[in-house]
């Protein structure tokens, strides 16, 4: 049997806001935007290529997730890509003896940045060896 994530429900203060951060700026497409029966609004985004959603709600604790994990194929790339679009991510950065250094790293899943969205909510830009997981290339 397999077991697939479909979708990590992200808190956040404005779901306008996060939508069009989320949708204009990093890039994810937007599935859904519906209000349905008492008032509430399902508002569902996916990264390009990716099997999982996010789902933006109110009334939780928003900012409050940290090390949401997208996987790319050059994080180098992905990194000037955000910040084209103006994602207020940080360098690209690797992880060597237990230091994080500036620039690419050679070691497998070691090369990754940073960004979060207005309400505080963190993610990581990890780049995903070829051939890891089963997916050539991704």
């Amino acid at each position: 049997m397999e077991w697939k994530l479909e979708v990590v429900p992200v808190p956040v203060s404005d779901v306008d806001r996060a939508k069009a951060f989320y949708g204009e700026q990093v890039g994810f497409a937007v599935d859904l935007d519906r209000e349905v029966p008492g008032g509430m609004r399902i508002v569902q985004l996916t990264p390009p290529g990716s099997g999982c959603s996010i789902h933006l709600v109110t009334g939780g604790d928003a900012g409050s997730l940290s090390g949401l994990t997208l996987v790319v194929s050059d994080v180098v790339a992905a990194q000037a890509e955000l910040a084209g679009r103006g994602v207020p991510v940080g360098d690209v950065v690797h992880f060597e003896n237990g230091a994080q250094v500036k620039g690419p790293g050679t070691e497998p899943w070691s090369t990754m940045a940073f960004f979060a969205d207005p309400d505080g909510n963190a993610w990581v830009v990890q780049e995903r060896p070829r051939g890891a997981g089963g997916q050539e290339g991704v």
